[in-house]
């Protein structure tokens, strides 16, 4: 996913159809002078439908489509004939948008599921023609029903991704170069903090021809839920992830440390975030020996972890199987 076609928020004016009117029309035939009423209803406004689709992981493509109107309905006519109803405009997005208000910021709906579509701005409905309000006292009414008006709003539409397994590490970690030796993405890597600076997705390829879904997910730095560095822009996208991955480097001053300024980010951006399962991967291991291993044993957290390389590609599969017994537990 190259870095500027990866777009996880927009803001968008929405706008329904209005209704169309009812028909205030009488039968007027020959030899028929005074026919009844038989004014026609008039056709509902166009929706606006956002619709999942499981090929997008982006909402680049709605980035630059700031209004979007749907149809009007079309008024109803003579000898009941009701107007067409307006067209609806349906917008696909990926799965994991979240689309909230954009004056109250509360959340609307989210879409979570291939071809799910849910109604963003419902269309007016069409007036009643007059046919409707005969009666016998009154057989000749004068009137119908106008439409119903357009809905209308701003929207936010936020993306988060949805994936198995979500990379949590500083700059620098290995995510990126994790991810590349495991899965076929092939995310910019560097050696200077930030080198990441969307989202990647990548499928990695289990025994079996299982597979499973990994985030690498910009880098974290203390202060990041307060909006340092990227701060908010991609912690969002870690709610997703079924389980997290924390990434330690094995140069670290003191993994326990790093990997608790880690958590206390996650915490204070979203403390739900804890109740994920939790992997520590250390990485860059190839530089230890077996002693070292030991050493740095004593004072890791209380969670699964491992030690790897994904250079020498040391550690690997056994990282996939750990990563495979967590998920489907």
């Amino acid at each position: 996913m190259a870095q500027s076609n990866f777009v996880d928020y927009v803001k968008i004016y929405a706008r329904s159809g209005s209704g169309g009117s009812g028909s205030t029309h009488f039968r007027r035939e020959k030899f028929i002078e005074k026919g009844g009423p038989d004014g026609g209803d008039g056709g509902r406004g166009g929706h606006v439908i956002l619709k999942g689709n499981e090929q997008l992981w982006t909402l680049l493509h709605l980035k630059y489509k700031k209004h979007v109107f749907a149809e009007n309905g079309m008024p109803g006519s003579g000898q009941l004939k009701s107007g067409s109803e307006g067209k609806d405009v349906i917008l696909e997005v990926p799965l994991g948008t979240v689309v909230k208000d954009a004056e109250t910021f509360e959340v609307v709906f989210e879409i979570t599921e291939h071809n799910q579509e849910i109604v963003l701005m419902p269309g007016g409905r069409g007036g009643l023609g007059n046919d409707h309000f005969k009666t016998p006292t009154n057989r000749t009414p004068q009137h119908a029903q106008p439409g119903e008006d357009a809905n209308e709003g701003w929207c936010i539409f936020e993306l988060k991704l949805l994936a198995d397994v979500g990379l949590v590490g500083f700059p620098n970690a290995g995510k990126s170069t994790l991810l590349s030796v495991v899965s076929a993405a092939k995310p910019k890597i560097a050696n200077y903090a930030f080198t990441t600076l969307t989202p990647n997705l990548g499928i990695v390829s289990y025994r079996d021809n299982r597979s499973f879904v990994m985030a690498d997910i910009p880098g974290i730095i203390e202060g990041a839920h307060e909006g340092k560095g990227l701060g908010l822009r991609f912690l969002r996208h870690i709610e997703r992830n079924s389980m997290l991955l924390f990434m330690v480097p094995a140069d670290s001053d003191d993994i326990n440390k790093e990997y608790n300024v880690l958590v206390n980010e996650l915490k204070q951006f979203n403390p739900e975030l804890l109740d994920k399962q939790r992997v520590l991967a250390i990485s860059k291991s190839d530089m230890l020996d077996q002693e070292l291993m030991d050493e740095i044993k004593l004072d890791l957290p209380d969670i699964p972890h491992l030690f790897i390389s994904s250079i020498a590609e040391q550690g690997l599969q056994e990282l996939k199987d750990l990563l495979w017994k967590s998920l489907t537990q």
